[in-house]
């Protein structure tokens, strides 16, 4: 039986905390610190040890966990640490764009450390759990060597090498729940126009996400071949249905943001030539390749 290996956890929100308890209970040794020191109360009665300084906390674990709400958090946090951060594998699971992401790779490797790049796709009360999951980006062979310890909080998927790779997929990701989150809401905001509670909606929604799902092998194939065969949606018939949520949501006195959007996607695309083809072709609009 190897001993666990030793963790320290740099920013406790709620995720934080969360992984921390898993650390925890997994057995392994953990240092935690936080800006605020009080936020430490409940991990340090369940076993954590307290840093008082970032410092301190670096130089207790060979592996620390970064916790924050961006990578210029990090920079303010471990700015000031010297040499602690020698020798060190910084697991930085904060969000922020590829360009920082990489940055912040050269930025630890001056300084002796190296950077795997984290992308936790579940809220904090699903850590440690099976349905967990987190994408890694980095060097694989630092990948490798943790990978035991940072599957106590989640699965890892590794993605590759070059850092960005977690912050995209984390991202795309994102992109989807985000804005169908938005669109749930301006969903319950129509049928409440005319007096509907949410919740007669909500079923409806929920089967609608479904077979949202369904669509995904679709979509990877056209936009992997950049063919939009138009045998059934087309970009027009769907750009129609789009303007007809506007004028709905604008006849309700709704916000038009979110349907006005959907319909400039379509409405670029079908001025683009892309009217007879399939709605995947919203993509050529998307990643700008389009010729209006």
């Amino acid at each position: 039986m190897s001993t666990p290996t030793p963790v320290t956890l740099i920013g406790l929100g709620p995720m934080g905390q969360a992984m921390v308890r898993a650390f925890l209970a997994a057995g392994h040794p953990t240092t935690v610190w936080n800006r605020t020191p009080s936020r430490a109360a409940d991990v340090v009665a369940a076993g954590a040890a307290q840093a008082a300084t970032p410092a301190e906390a670096v130089a207790a674990s060979e592996l620390v966990v970064l916790s924050l709400t961006d990578y210029q958090a990090m920079y303010d946090i471990l700015g000031d640490v010297g040499d602690a951060l020698a020798g060190r594998v910084v697991v930085n699971l904060s969000s922020d764009s590829p360009e920082r992401t990489r940055e912040a790779a050269g930025w630890l490797a001056e300084r002796g450390a190296e950077l795997l790049v984290g992308g936790v796709m579940v809220p904090a009360p699903m850590i440690g759990t099976d349905d967990a999951y987190v994408f890694y980006s980095g060097p694989q062979s630092v990948f490798e060597a943790q990978e035991a310890t940072l599957r106590v909080i989640g699965r890892p998927d590794y993605r590759g090498a070059d850092p960005a790779l977690a912050q995209l997929f984390y991202q795309a990701l994102l992109a989807v729940f985000l804005t169908a989150l938005a669109a749930e809401l301006q969903a319950a905001a129509l049928v409440g126009s005319a007096g509907v509670p949410a919740k007669e909606l909500m079923p409806y929604v929920r089967d609608t996400l479904g077979l949202a799902a369904m669509y995904v092998d679709e979509t990877a194939r056209d936009v992997d071949a950049r063919t939009y065969p138009g045998d059934l949606s087309t970009a027009t018939m769907m750009g129609a249905t789009a303007d007809h949520i506007v004028a709905a949501s604008r006849a309700a006195g709704l916000d038009t943001v979110l349907p006005e959007a959907v319909k400039s996607l379509y409405d670029r695309t079908i001025a683009a030539g892309h009217g007879r083809d399939n709605w995947t072709s919203l993509y050529e609009v998307i990643t700008k390749r389009a010729m209006s």
